[in-house]
């Protein structure tokens, strides 16, 4: 009776639920590791690693890397390509309630990157936020609408919230676009990778980061609106005058300097 030849795996199909789109293109990849530079010896945290096909030039680079993936059914196969490579720690869990600032503790600064599933990806990145004294610099492979939100200057149609938030805390730089072909399977939009270094000294005061925030969500969620309307019963006339604000602006033509002004005078009785 003859024996009967073991089946190989089956691929691994991208999950939707997880907004799955897996890099394959070698050049991209390529391009990627040259933009973070690893080095041994530092701290790399790869957010959503998939089948690693980033992780394992990360990892021949610096030959330890800590991931976090949710999808439990690729950590097994993850952890089998990427073990003849170097060391690879993988945390199986929701980045959204991962907490980096524990993580971190007294230990070197966190080196993240990642192909960031679009679906979460500014909600993770207020989350990082959040974590900004331990981590070094990010790099990440988002949405080009996206990117171009995060590195927006003001007056441009894609200046927005997000924009204003991350510049109080960071600088973002838009590195390179990815097309749709460069992913199994292929997005419906563009990619784009951007750099993200959180500032050492920050670039204006923000004291009250709750005010500030407020200030910003309410001037863009009626971005049509003058800001003597849209921030009505936040900001009052004296603090236009105190800061030399026109009240008769809108909000994309402030800068993210002017928000913080507005955010720290007192609101109106």
């Amino acid at each position: 009776m003859s024996k009967r030849t073991p089946r190989a795996p089956a691929p691994h199909r991208p999950r939707k639920r997880f907004g799955q789109h897996f890099l394959h293109d070698r050049n991209i990849l390529a391009m990627i590791v040259e933009a973070i530079n690893p080095r041994p010896g530092e701290r790399l945290v790869e957010i959503g690693p998939g089948l690693g096909a980033l992780t394992v030039p990360l990892l021949e680079r610096a030959g330890r890397l800590e991931a976090i993936e949710l999808d439990r059914d690729v950590i097994p196969r993850l952890a089998e390509r990427a073990g003849p490579h170097g060391e690879l720690v993988i945390h199986g869990a929701d980045v959204l309630d991962f907490d980096f600032l524990a993580f971190a503790g007294d230990g070197p600064p966190l080196r993240v990157c990642g192909n960031l599933p679009y679906n979460i990806s500014t909600p993770l990145l207020f989350h990082l936020l959040e974590a900004r004294s331990v981590i070094a610099d990010m790099h990440f492979m988002l949405q080009k609408e996206v990117v171009a939100r995060m590195a927006a200057e003001p007056g441009s149609k894609a200046y927005g919230r997000l924009t204003v938030m991350l510049a109080a805390h960071c600088r973002c730089e838009h590195l390179f676009d990815v097309g749709p072909e460069s992913f199994r399977p292929p997005p419906q939009v563009d990619s784009a990778v951007v750099r993200v270094l959180p500032h050492a000294t920050p670039p204006f005061p923000v004291p009250d980061t709750v005010r500030f925030a407020a200030v910003v969500a309410a001037a863009f969620g009626q971005r049509r609106k003058t800001l003597r309307n849209s921030l009505a019963g936040i900001v009052g006339a004296e603090g236009f005058e105190a800061t030399g604000i026109d009240p008769g602006r809108r909000a994309e033509t402030l800068s993210p300097a002017e928000f913080a002004g507005l955010a720290l005078t007192p609101a109106p009785l």
